[in-house]
């Protein structure tokens, strides 16, 4: 596809230097025009050698002469009128079918400006049949407009330019972004061999040409083999040589004419395209006998390529736009992904898919905050850390692309089986992470037109761009290389790299947000750990100091505030499995009856409608009840055999809760001659803690109380499956039966003494202790143990191993733990009764009987 050079037959050229050498034609006009230059003050300054085979004027006598006095008044009248347009066009004007010397020819004519002179060029009309060119321009533009692609376009516009202008061969050729171009369209006479599919290298038209290409848009050589004359004379005074850039008729080097022979190419036609103001392709006409085209016609041709520029830009920008909406689109779906992520890792599969919607590839590699994660043909960890370093030399903030790893990267042989290039998207400054694109090896037949790697000779005339000899197809298997990255999909990197970034910096601040606020709960979180843990402590204090007056022995003062902190701990076990939230009443109740009466459960009723406490009454109601029903158990109506208790809720207009208690037929009731600790807690705890009211009624047909809790601790109780039905009795009808040795497993040594003395109390007939994982095991190597009791959670270790190795023995156990939420601390061990933490000797001993240690009484 080798254009004409833009040098003279006698123009030297250094090819070290040839993107420098300035643009000056020099010298030689085809024979089917003539050239006249004048300057400003319109004497002739250069005229073409054959200007009296076309004009009839002597080209000996005009240099140095006005023009005006060899031309006709109307003719020079009309030149100079010309030039007005020209001053504001600034490019070239026309005059079509003009008598220049009223002698009854016909001339086209071309204006132009090189500097400070004007060059007018005449080619002679023939005589024809009178024709509209001009009016084809727009019904060919049309068929081309109805295309969607451009392949298309291009193929009807090669169609289009082949019937406009008679050629038997016409080609779009499209430049690559690395100077090199390709035939991608072809019209042409059936018995001429195609070129569509060829390649031709960067340097069959060099810069200067493609520079000259912008100029002047269209070339015109009507006989490769025909006479060529000089320009009079080859410099001005100066020494400077007529600059025939823009001239329409200017000769061409004979290197171009050489080439063009070889190719068995009589008479050629180009044609630029144009995009942005930069050579985007060309339109080649080829014809295998000389062809002349008239001015008017190729004025024609140059005006259908302009428009087909226009539609082929307007086709590209539609492509951009759509681009650019799925660009935007994937940003959205990103932006909306990734916002809900604490990393891009979560979701870097589906982000991994919608990429590749956008832009191709065949791996891709996720590094961020020295984590890796690659899908698809990419490197391993240990190939990318050497890759991350290299690309952490590129240039920061812009994304890097390459289509041959191997010539930027020299440790790219490692995973040359599975990348050949890749498009590497920063998405952070410091430290340097990336989403990478990977491109396998692409074993691409490139079809030259002759050897790119022999793109310059020397020829004839010296050191030259000479043509190749040849045209046969060489082919060349291109290694270590992918499919390039389009401008497309490099521009729809840049934007998915803004968007990346920005999720990074958004999940970056997301995370120092949470992190601060993680803190300040943290801190928020031990400041009320701290203040409940010590109203516990003085709260347990209290209960030891006040009750020592109740009992005479030490014995039962300790089961009395044994029970009382056992139905705080039940209390508190409720708040901590609803978080802290309110809790139900009733369930309290049902809960304190269970752990001192549960076989005489049936004999209490509860009334009216259940609701819930909040935590600060909830915790001080526990007590209450627990007061109430173990006095009823040792001195009231659940005392004996008959009598029965009364429990009624109701809310009052303020949103109050109203709460009796009513025991009937029980033991005659006397007043107590002392007040104890536990009347203590029932008539003052709630007008203290809660500003409620408490009344305590000792009469002789039962103990009567009536408590007001305020609405401030009440909240309505949500209507349960059932509601209004009896409650279901638990009747306990077996006793312990312990035998043999027991392996307590705990790390606290005061609870541990509780442990053994409640096993032993039960029957156990040694009690062997553990505080760690590793003395348990190795307790278990040497013993053999009947039952065994193991805490949870053992300081910075749990348990487990010690449970699955018991399971293995065959020996059955309990697990105790001080959290709330059991079942989610022992899903993982094997399965066992689950004791709360703090226990009592009740609580150890139905973990006992649930594990079958136990006789049917």
């Amino acid at each position: 596809m080798s254009d004409e050079t833009v040098l003279s037959t006698d123009a030297k050229i250094d090819l070290t230097n040839c993107d420098r050498e300035p643009i000056h034609i020099l010298g030689h006009v085809q024979a089917y025009g003539c050239l006249i230059a004048v300057s400003q003050d319109w004497l002739v300054t250069h005229v073409s050698g054959n200007l009296d085979r076309i004009l009839g004027l002597d080209p000996k006598t005009l240099v140095g002469t006005q023009i005006a006095d060899h031309l006709p008044s109307e003719t020079t009248h009309l030149l100079r009128s010309k030039l007005q347009l020209l001053d504001r066009n600034q490019g070239t004007v026309r005059i079509f079918a003009q008598d220049v010397l009223e002698d009854g020819r016909s001339f086209d004519i071309s204006i132009h400006a090189t500097g400070r002179t004007f060059v007018f060029e005449f080619e002679g009309k023939s005589e024809a049949p009178e024709r509209d060119d001009l009016s084809y321009v727009q019904p060919l533009i049309s068929r081309v407009r109805r295309h969607a692609e451009i392949d298309a376009m291009c193929n009807e516009a090669a169609r289009a330019l082949k019937m406009l202008t008679g050629f038997d061969r016409v080609m779009v050729y499209r430049l690559a972004d690395d100077g090199s171009g390709s035939v991608i369209a072809e019209a042409r006479e059936q018995a001429m061999e195609p070129y569509l599919g060829l390649r031709y290298p960067a340097s069959d038209i060099p810069k200067q040409a493609r520079e000259l290409y912008k100029r002047s848009p269209l070339r015109l050589i009507a006989d490769v083999e025909g006479e060529v004359f000089p320009i009079v004379p080859e410099r001005n005074p100066e020494g400077k040589p007529l600059d025939l850039s823009l001239a329409v008729t200017r000769a061409v080097s004979p290197i171009h004419l050489e080439y063009l022979r070889n190719m068995g190419v009589a008479a050629s036609l180009s044609v630029s395209i144009l995009r942005k103001g930069e050579l985007w392709g060309l339109f080649a006409c080829h014809h295998r006998t000389p062809l002349y085209m008239d001015y008017e016609k190729r004025t024609a041709v140059e005006l259908f390529a302009q428009l087909f520029s226009y539609e082929l830009a307007d086709k590209e920008n539609e492509l951009e736009r759509q681009d650019y909406q799925r660009a935007q689109a994937l940003h959205e779906r990103l932006m909306m992904r990734l916002s809900d992520q604490t990393d891009l890792f979560g979701s870097f599969e589906a982000d991994a898919g919608e990429i590749g919607e956008v832009i191709e590839f065949d791996g891709i590699a996720l590094y961020s905050d020295g984590r890796y994660a690659a899908l698809g043909a990419a490197p391993t960890e240990q190939e990318f850390a050497g890759l991350a370093r290299f690309l952490n030399t590129t240039e920061t903030g812009t994304i890097f692309a390459t289509d041959n790893l191997a010539e930027r990267y020299e440790g790219a042989g490692d995973f040359a089986d599975r990348v050949a290039g890749l498009l590497a998207l920063p998405i952070s400054r410091r430290p340097r992470d990336y989403i990478v694109l990977f491109r396998r090896e692409v074993a691409q037949i490139v079809t030259w037109a002759g050897n790119p790697s022999k793109p310059v000779e020397v020829g004839p005339n010296g050191i030259r761009l000479t043509p190749r000899k040849s045209f046969e197809a060489w082919q060349e298997v291109v290694k270590n290389q992918s499919a390039p990255w389009s401008l497309r999909e490099l521009r729809a990197a840049e934007t998915l790299r803004v968007t990346l970034l920005e999720v990074v910096l958004k999940v970056t601040d997301q995370a120092s947000t949470e992190r601060t606020r993680a803190l300040e709960q943290q801190e928020l979180l031990i400041a009320e750990l701290n203040h409940r843990v010590r109203n516990i402590l003085n709260l347990i204090r209290g209960l030891v100091s006040q009750g020592r007056g109740e009992t005479d022995t030490i014995e039962s003062f300790t089961a009395i505030l044994d029970d009382r902190i056992q139905a705080l701990g039940r209390a508190h076990d409720q708040l901590t499995q609803q978080d802290w939230s309110s809790v139900s009443l009733v369930k309290l109740i049902e809960i304190e009856l269970k752990a001192f009466v549960d076989d005489r459960q049936g004999r209490v009723s509860i009334s009216g409608k259940d609701v819930l406490l909040t935590p600060n009454a909830f915790s001080m109601m526990a007590l209450v009840v627990h007061e109430l029903i173990t006095n009823s158990a040792k001195y009231g109506a659940l005392s004996d055999s008959t009598g029965s208790v009364a429990i009624e809720l109701r809310r009052e207009a303020s949103g109050a809760l109203l709460a009796e208690w009513r025991e009937r037929s029980g033991p005659p009731v006397e007043v107590p001659k002392r007040r104890g600790f536990g009347r203590t807690i029932i008539e003052q705890s709630i007008p203290f803690e809660l500003k409620g009211k408490a009344d305590l009624r000792f009469r002789t047909t039962g103990v009567e109380a009536d408590f007001v809790i305020p609405a401030d601790y009440v909240e309505e109780a949500p209507a349960e499956d059932g509601e209004g039905q009896p409650r279901e009795q638990i009747v306990e009808t077996a006793k312990l039966a312990l035998n043999g040795p027991a392996l307590l497993v705990e790390d606290n040594m005061i609870i541990a003494m509780d442990a053994s003395d409640m096993l032993t109390r039960f029957g156990a007939s040694e009690i062997q202790t553990a505080s760690t994982v590793a003395d348990a095991l190795r307790i278990l190597e040497n013993r053999t143990f009947a039952l065994a009791v193991l805490d949870v959670n053992l300081g910075k270790e749990t348990s487990l191993p010690v449970a699955v190795r018991l399971a293995e023995l065959g020996v059955p156990f309990v697990l105790a733990t001080g959290y709330g939420a059991a079942e989610e601390i022992t899903a993982n061990y094997p399965q066992a009764p689950v004791l709360k933490k703090p226990y009592a000797e009740d609580g150890l001993k139905r973990a006992l009987l649930e594990l079958g240690k136990g006789e049917e009484t």
